[in-house]
């Protein structure tokens, strides 16, 4: 069977990364418009470099979470697995995932707006850092902010749209177009969730529930 998984914030949850868009999530504390868009990186980079470097070192403190694990083990069975995810931590990867499709970024990378040139993050970045690749001082977090285009879209849908399951794990579904994906699954649809998200009626079926929980007991179904 051809899987297509797609995480958000849920997932990271419980390893103590904090969601977005519940009641005490990270939007509720700062100004979007201020930390995560090109326009507020323009107007003052100090003030969204501070911002990714805590969540940079909260990143390095956090630990993969059953989900996650459960997630890695999937893909060593017998069904071809892509998994997707919104979040920008590399919880996946440590887990144990390989070729995780980060559609908005990574934290633990940094991006160049000068020259394009990508490499890994030191743990502080600064707006004085220079680019090793141009010497630009035009570094940035490797992250897709409001506004601009999500990375490896085309991968992504045809992904989804040939897959005979598609996942939904812990995400709001209130970010497009993530929240879309549902639409173009070839395949049956599931959401597991803490609790219904904004698309809950245009999966076919639900698993509420911590993710901890819910996705390990689905991947032992699947196995």
């Amino acid at each position: 069977m051809k899987i297509a998984v797609l995480t958000g914030a849920g997932v990271s949850a419980e390893s103590g990364l904090g969601t977005f868009r519940d009641k005490d999530g990270l939007w509720t504390r700062y100004d979007l418009n201020e930390v995560a868009t090109p326009e507020g990186f323009a107007r003052n980079p100090a003030l969204v470099h501070d911002f990714y470097n805590a969540r940079r070192a909260n990143c390095a403190d956090a630990t993969p979470n059953a989900a996650h694990m459960a997630l890695a083990e999937l893909a060593t069975g017998p069904h071809e697995v892509t998994l997707i995810t919104q979040n920008i931590d590399n919880l996946h990867t440590r887990a144990g995932s390989s070729d995780v499709i980060h559609m908005h970024g990574r934290l633990m990378r940094a991006l160049c707006a000068a020259c394009g040139a990508r490499w890994d993050a030191p743990l502080v970045m600064s707006p004085h850092d220079h680019c090793p690749s141009c010497g630009a001082t035009a570094t940035r977090p490797d992250i897709v902010w409001f506004g601009e285009i999500p990375y490896d879209m085309d991968a992504i849908s045809a992904a989804v749209a040939t897959c005979d399951l598609f996942v939904a794990i812990g995400t709001s579904a209130e970010v497009y177009p993530a929240a879309g994906l549902v639409e173009l699954a070839g395949g049956q649809t599931l959401e597991i969730n803490l609790a219904p998200s904004a698309r809950a009626n245009a999966f076919d079926d639900h698993r509420f529930g911590p993710a901890s929980e819910v996705v390990p007991a689905w991947v032992a179904e699947l196995l």
